[in-house]
């Protein structure tokens, strides 16, 4: 499974590689000297806090690394460490009909690809996210890997799709053999509770850019 460091780790290692501090990386990628410190990889309250999308793309344009050799950063030349290709789709694609099969995985030609560190489930996926109304844990840009074959409980962040096509994402609070109780990610948009016949598939978001 990906871990908070491994992402911070990559970080470091690039800006060494280009003889830089994580303070320089950030200034030579025009960002806010402050965006890579240590203090900044976690809130007040302890909550691990990820680098954005946005971030990580500025890096390598300033670098001129590619998203493969930053993805092969992560990995800090640990031969155990294994990679494979996510497909990914806008937020707003998701409910479209032809992008997932009947099990709520990837199908179709209309995926892009992106190299990531394997979270060990080869129908792994990921959603850019668009729009405001996940905020404010998720905004504009943020990509959410999404893993089929993890195991859901109570308190995961959830992508499901209902069978009218509706795509949502959601924290699960209650599941019984009926129906899904759901807390909604930004608060001016209701909870939800659907009849278990009523969702199409349902998968946990196993990491996000934030």
């Amino acid at each position: 499974m990906l871990r908070h460091s491994d992402i911070w780790n990559a970080i470091d290692r690039l800006a060494h590689d280009h003889g830089l501090s994580a303070s320089g990386l950030a200034k030579k990628a025009g960002l806010d000297a402050t965006t890579f410190n240590k203090s900044k990889r976690k809130t007040r309250d302890g909550k691990e806090r990820w680098p954005s999308t946005e971030s990580i793309a500025k890096i390598l344009t300033a670098t001129g690394a590619t998203l493969s050799e930053f993805v092969s950063q992560i990995g800090g030349g640990n031969n155990g460490a294994s990679y494979q290709n996510i497909p990914v789709i806008g937020y707003a694609q998701a409910g479209t009909a032809g992008y997932f099969d009947d099990a709520g995985y990837p199908s179709g030609s209309g995926w892009d690809e992106i190299p990531f560190l394997n979270v060990g489930d080869p129908h792994a996926y990921a959603l850019e996210v668009s729009g405001d109304s996940m905020e404010p844990v998720y905004r504009d840009g943020d990509v959410i890997i999404v893993s089929p074959a993890a195991e859901i409980r109570r308190g995961d962040r959830v992508v499901l799709k209902t069978q009218e096509g509706e795509v949502m994402a959601k924290i699960l609070r209650r599941k019984t053999s009926y129906k899904y109780e759901l807390s909604s990610l930004n608060t001016e948009h209701p909870d939800r509770w659907l009849a278990a016949e009523d969702v199409d598939w349902i998968a946990r978001i196993v990491w996000a850019s934030q």
